[in-house]
Order: C-alpha cells, then sequence, then structure tokens
C-alpha cells in the first residue's frame, strides 16, 4: 500500500506542513506502517530536480520518496490520479502551483482506497493509514 502527495518543494505552506505531518504519522505507527510505501510527486518538475527533490523530502522523513521527472510524464501521471494542478504567475517574475491538498491513499494492487484531507486530525489520518497498512479500504 502507498501514501502519494503530489505538491513541489516551492511550496510554502501545504506541502511542507502536508509532509512533516506525514512523517509524524508515519512515525506514530511505528512497525504497524512498514510495509506502507510514501511517495511525494512534485507538479513542479520543470525546478524540482531529483537532487532538489531528494534534499527536500530529506528534512522530513527517510520513509518518503520524492518523485521527478520529464514534466510531460509527471503532468500525466498528476492527471491520472484526478489531481489539479496549475502554474499562477506571482506577477514578480516568478511562480507558484496550485494543486489539490489531499494525501492519496492507494491500496497494495495501487487501486485509490480513500483521502487524508489538508488539516485532517492525526488521529484520524492515523487510524486511516493503519487500516490501509491492514489491507482494507479506508
Amino acid at each position: 500500500p502507498s501514501v502519494v502527495f503530489f505538491g513541489f518543494t516551492h511550496c510554502p505552506e501545504v506541502c511542507p506542513t502536508t509532509l512533516f505531518e506525514l512523517a509524524g504519522w508515519l512515525k506514530t505507527m511505528g512497525d504497524s506502517g512498514k510495509n506502507l510505501n510514501a511517495y511525494f510527486v512534485t507538479v513542479d518538475p520543470e525546478r524540482d530536480t531529483p537532487e532538489t527533490m531528494n534534499t527536500y523530502v530529506s528534512n522530513f522523513s527517510d520513509r518518503i520518496t520524492g518523485i521527478t521527472g520529464d514534466p510531460d510524464k509527471v503532468h500525466a501521471m498528476a492527471k491520472a490520479f484526478g489531481i489539479y494542478w496549475k502554474k499562477v504567475d506571482t506577477g514578480d517574475g516568478d511562480y507558484t502551483m496550485d494543486h489539490t491538498a489531499s494525501v492519496l491513499l492507494l491500496n497494495a494492487r495501487g487501486d485509490f482506497a480513500g483521502t487524508i484531507a489538508y488539516g485532517e486530525s492525526a488521529d484520524t489520518a492515523v487510524a486511516k493509514l493503519k487500516r490501509l497498512a491492514a489491507g482494507w479500504q479506508t
């Protein structure tokens, strides 16, 4: 089973908060979550190189794997998961990304098994992850 979150390394709030919380949830689960794979997939592959992703996710947990790659393929993956993303000009020559803020839960077959919403309580998130790790749909 897997936990998948789409975001980007220049994200000011949602991504670092979610990855910090995800790292805590995995730690709270201990051995009961050892079979869970956790992935952070960029929606900004133009800036998020493999090195950038590895450095970024290592700030949160060694259990989270950063994924980036060819922009067309990364965006096709996001689209396949029903993820919303949009490049937004910040007016100062830079940009940010709007994106889905939910964590996706996938069962061992890779089928969609639920979500953890941004800001959902830690107790609820851990309960969902425990059910996912045990093989149940959340």
